[in-house]
């Protein structure tokens, strides 16, 4: 049995755990405990909160974990990198209120910063050669210029809408964030066997995200041409139709260039096309 340490709520949480269930892990749908068993998996899911994840996987309380880059450096935990997992993007970002003109990172010399995230503040600063009082605070530090507890913040930046909503802009950008699988680096053989399935439905799923599988009627004497523009992971499907003259090519394309592509294809002469969803892609 592998265990699994996971954000007991907030967004990560609700990213995890979808992303779980489309790596076809079920669990119990029942009210949230500490510990909760997959049915069709020999995997456990514990319940933490994200700073405790680092040190419960560093220390073998669990196995492996999902947690923000943040979290994982701020830490300084000694835990695996298994797998850069690519949801719950972030950046960890100096600001300061919207009215102040910012010359550059000297600013903040002598000023002082409120923060959730000392270590790494700490480390960024020392690099730039600035020296900054660093308060430590949990829980809303971007009111802390407003009511005069810091000159400045270093926090989390997603969409940027908390720090307009505080008169705040961003100024420096630290360190950029997502969400990681760590693992404890002494795991034996047989839990480093059931990872390996895991990560196995997990790169199944993370291949077929933005890919769509698309299927048209091409007609033959612009089929070279037709396969020319499609790039496809290899060679696209082709199959006779009844219809003389016509035939089926079945291909994957990636979304960010699916209209490009798609354009090309109608001025080949390609009809019927039928664009499908992709919920998991081995390769």
């Amino acid at each position: 049995m592998l265990r699994i340490a996971v954000q007991a709520k907030g967004r990560l949480y609700e990213e995890t755990m979808s992303f779980l269930a489309e790596s076809d892990i079920k669990l119990s749908a029942s009210k949230r405990t500490l510990l909760v068993q997959s049915t069709n998996f020999p995997l456990e899911v514990l319940f933490l909160r994200d700073d405790d994840i680092p040190q419960s996987v560093a220390t073998g309380v669990a196995d492996i974990g999902i947690v923000g880059e943040n979290e994982f450096m701020e830490k300084g935990e000694k835990a695996d990198i298994v797998k850069r997992l690519g949801f719950s993007k972030c950046r960890l970002s100096l600001a300061l209120p919207k009215d102040i003109d910012y010359p550059g990172v000297e600013w903040f010399d002598g000023k002082k910063i409120a923060t959730s995230y000392p270590a790494i503040l700490s480390a960024y600063l020392k690099e730039k050669g600035v020296k900054a009082e660093i308060h430590v605070i949990t829980g809303s530090v971007e009111v802390s210029p407003g009511i005069g507890l810091a000159d400045a913040i270093f926090d989390i930046v997603s969409s940027g809408s908390t720090l307009v909503s505080n008169s705040l802009k961003e100024v420096e950008v630290v360190m950029k964030s997502e969400a990681l699988l760590i693992g404890n680096p002494h795991l034996d053989e047989e839990k480093r066997e059931i990872l390996r399935e895991l990560l196995f439905r997990m790169d199944a799923v993370k291949t077929a995200e933005d890919k769509k599988y698309v299927l048209m009627n091409a007609p033959k004497d612009k089929l070279e041409q037709i396969v020319s523009v499609l790039p496809g992971m290899k060679s696209p499907t082709v199959m006779p139709l009844a219809q003389e003259g016509w035939c089926s090519v079945h291909t994957v394309l990636d979304e960010a260039c699916f209209w490009e592509i798609i354009g090309k294809l109608k001025a080949l002469g390609a009809e019927g096309i039928l664009v499908l969803p992709i919920e998991k892609m081995i390769v």
